[in-house]
């Protein structure tokens, strides 16, 4: 499979080496002072990017016919438009926040958890998300996609970096050089706590499912997410 990687910093090139180790080639690498895009000999596109260049480098992928996976954040109040046109271009589009297998086991425990602990409101939840301090935005992706799934199963609305209102989930958002990443939910009451988290060691594991998601979509039309990869839920 011929890669076309958007984004060639840290992430970028642990993604090219591990393509590589598992028999692909990268045909075409792009970082922030490239030009123009070149699809003309990918099977996928790999974007690893940053917020002000994800938007164009997916559409232009899902333009050239070729299908795009992203792990970049912080571009997400463009998702629903990023989808439409996949769908309206026949594309395959696929975004995560986090491509670790782990983290993506750790997403459906975080929702089991909430629905279970959404009838005792003597629960009050909070979330932290550790970072490296060259990680740009804040708070993380995986702790938005964490925020939103329990959301989606409580009384709480929304979240927020701020002192939180009753109905809203405070991510506490903390940047630490040279930590892959760390995220923890929390519930705590007068009488006990429970909490789960999930840390990454390394970026290994990012890069890899990354790949993997990119072997999984390269024929496939439509948007997709790591749950479809992973057949989970």
């Amino acid at each position: 499979m011929k890669i076309a990687l958007l984004g060639y910093g840290k992430m970028g090139k642990i993604i090219e080496r591990v393509a590589i180790e598992r028999g692909h080639s990268i045909c075409f690498k792009a970082n922030s002072k490239t030009k123009a895009l070149h699809f003309e000999d990918a099977d996928v596109a790999i974007d690893f990017s940053i917020p002000s260049t994800a938007v164009l480098n997916i559409k232009s992928a899902i333009n050239a016919n070729v299908p795009v996976i992203s792990g970049t954040t912080g571009w997400l109040e463009h998702y629903t438009n990023i989808t439409a046109h996949c769908n309206a271009n026949n594309g395959a589009f696929l975004y995560a926040s986090n491509f670790s297998l782990g983290v993506n086991i750790f997403f459906e425990v975080n929702r089991v958890l909430a629905s279970l602990i959404a009838k005792y409101p003597d629960y009050h939840l909070g979330i932290e998300e550790i970072h490296h301090t060259q990680k740009l935005d804040a708070p993380s992706g995986t702790a938005i996609s964490l925020a939103n799934d329990i959301i989606k199963t409580s009384d709480y609305k929304n979240w927020t970096l701020d002192s939180p209102n009753s109905d809203e989930i405070k991510i506490d958002a903390k940047r630490i050089e040279d930590v892959p990443g760390t995220h923890i939910i929390s519930y705590n009451s007068e009488v006990d706590s429970v909490e789960i988290k999930h840390t990454a060691h390394n970026r290994e594991g990012f890069a890899l499912g990354a790949v993997i998601a990119a072997e999984w979509i390269a024929d496939k039309k439509g948007v997709f997410s790591m749950k479809d990869v992973l057949n989970i839920g």
